[in-house]
């Protein structure tokens, strides 16, 4: 059975208004308050309250003391109101991230040569004892221990740099640097799991690959929810579209 339309509407009317959901919202928080405690922790007058509260009528009931809380239609509104605020939420994180100038994948690449360069450098002259025995010694067994030695360096020296300021030294010489997608600081944490991939390279990227996401080359980039972006990119702003004017419609003021 569909719902009536018209219904649907006043609903969404009625919860499209800033102060009633917070109304709506407070009572979910608080369980029960007075109409002083509403009006109180909204800050607004007495006239303004009133008006909302009628509007809210389906939403609210009033207890035997005669403070205000929610109705099981109110619970239920309270649940649409923490979807729609999740939605919302996303729908801007989505937003943001596709407007960052991501790096191209052979400046990615370069920066991480220039990395692991150098740490393969200073892990060799750590191990310089190491690395001259290999003549004398099984050469395979030294050159895997290296090997394992300079990707754990890797991991420390591209988390430290990267949670510090967004950049290893290879990121620096190319102009680019780590971002959260959400647009929120990068952290250690954050650096320290997507820079784990590193050390499984090879199946960091070949799971990064199915995801078909333009933002996530590796899959511990989508994981840690970070990406590399070009510094050095001019942001291209699109072309201003004039835009028709549309009919005017009632709007319910938030006052």
């Amino acid at each position: 059975m569909s719902a009536n339309q018209e219904n649907v509407s006043k609903i969404l009317s009625v919860l499209s208004h800033k102060i009633r959901r917070q109304i709506l919202l407070t009572l979910c928080d608080n369980g029960e308050n007075s109409f002083t405690e509403l009006m109180n922790t909204l800050k607004i007058d007495t006239g303004k309250l009133s008006f909302h509260m009628r509007s809210l009528s389906t939403f609210i009931e009033q207890t035997d003391s005669g403070k205000y809380r929610l109705s099981r239609a109110g619970e239920d509104a309270v649940r649409v109101i923490r979807d729609v605020e999740s939605w919302a939420e996303v729908a801007d994180v989505d937003r943001k991230a596709s407007q960052l100038p991501l790096a191209k994948v052979w400046k990615r690449s370069l920066a991480f040569l220039v990395d692991f360069f150098i740490v393969f450098a200073l892990t060799s002259l750590l191990m310089l004892q190491a690395v001259f025995s290999i003549a004398t010694e099984n050469w395979l067994i030294v050159g895997v221990n290296l090997l394992f030695v300079a990707l754990a360096f890797l991991w420390v020296y591209s988390t430290l740099l990267e949670g510090f300021r967004g950049q290893t030294i290879g990121k620096r010489v190319f102009g680019l640097t780590v971002v959260q997608t959400d647009s929120r600081k990068l952290t250690y944490e954050h650096a320290a799991v997507r820079n784990f991939g590193k050390v499984l390279l090879p199946f960091d990227l070949l799971f990064g690959y199915e995801i078909n996401d333009a933002r996530f080359l590796r899959y511990f980039d989508k994981f840690a929810g970070t990406t590399v972006i070009d510094l050095r990119k001019r942001k291209v702003e699109p072309p201003k579209q004039v835009e028709e004017a549309e009919p005017e419609e009632p709007v319910d003021s938030e006052d």
